[in-house]
């Protein structure tokens, strides 16, 4: 994989699909359905869908290509593949509350290696450098050229407690135990992969997840962690969560900074 031109072509087709989904979401008006699932998918989800989609295939046309909008690509099976939720954080647009993301992530060996999250609503950019580190860049956003980086890494937890971040839309009373379980100093919500991108920027130290989620939510999140210095374990026993799963859907999971003593429910 050449990682540059991946940098590049991710950053590029992440900031076109936020420019269309900023529209719809800026319109009187847009388009909800409900999926099979009963989840809500918009004309911003399948619009940004279509525009990465076309971008990634024709960039690497030898990768598998996963998106949450292409029910035919769950049949693919690969441990080395592109993942793309267009439109993370479907909720929060249809609120108009902000915390909706643009996520682009590349596998390797089941190891989500780089990615990329994009809100466009909250005007905050995170990626993987080429060389795997990770950065938040600042605007003006331009695809062709990239602005201010400021290099990320997770913050190590400290006497007075942690930071800990959780799910706005989907909070629960497990999640609340989980929580209580910590000394924590402070609590905030997020949607979206932001809840990643937090962590990995040393705004909080941990982000529990009891809860379903596919892998296309997370990969880009935890890619962006990853490279800054942080970890995504699974709930039940702590190892790795690794990609390429039968039916791409994910068991609990803990992201955190190194420091966290993890603790173990029930």
């Amino acid at each position: 994989m050449d990682h540059a031109r991946l940098e590049h072509e991710l950053r590029r087709l992440a900031l076109a699909a936020g420019e269309r989904i900023l529209d719809i979401y800026g319109a009187d008006e847009f388009e909800v359905r409900s999926k099979s699932d009963a989840s809500p998918v918009t004309e911003a989800d399948e619009a940004a869908d279509a525009l990465i989609s076309a971008g990634l295939r024709a960039a690497f046309p030898d990768l598998p290509l996963i998106t949450e909008e292409q029910a035919a690509s769950h049949a693919l099976r690969a441990r080395t593949f592109l993942i793309v939720d267009p439109l993370d954080g479907t909720k929060e647009f249809v609120q108009r509350r902000g915390d909706f993301t643009v996520n682009i992530a590349y596998v390797e060996d089941g190891v989500p290696i780089r990615g990329i999250v994009y809100a466009p609503a909250r005007e905050r950019l995170f990626y993987t450098r080429a060389d795997g580190a990770s950065v938040e860049e600042t605007g003006p956003f331009d695809p062709d050229r990239p602005g201010p980086l400021r290099p990320i890494r997770v913050a190590s937890p400290n006497h007075a407690g942690l930071m800990v971040v959780a799910s706005k839309s989907h909070r629960d009373a497990a999640t609340d135990a989980y929580i209580r379980l910590y000394d924590v100093a402070d609590m905030r919500s997020a949607g979206s992969s932001l809840k990643f991108c937090l962590v990995a920027a040393g705004e909080a130290h941990l982000y529990p997840r009891l809860g379903r989620t596919m892998e296309w939510d997370t990969a880009a999140g935890h890619a962006v962690l990853a490279g800054a210095g942080g970890q995504v374990v699974r709930f039940d026993d702590h190892t790795p969560l690794l990609y390429g799963k039968p039916r791409y859907e994910n068991p609990f999971f803990i992201a955190f900074a190194p420091g966290v003593a993890l603790k173990r429910a029930g």
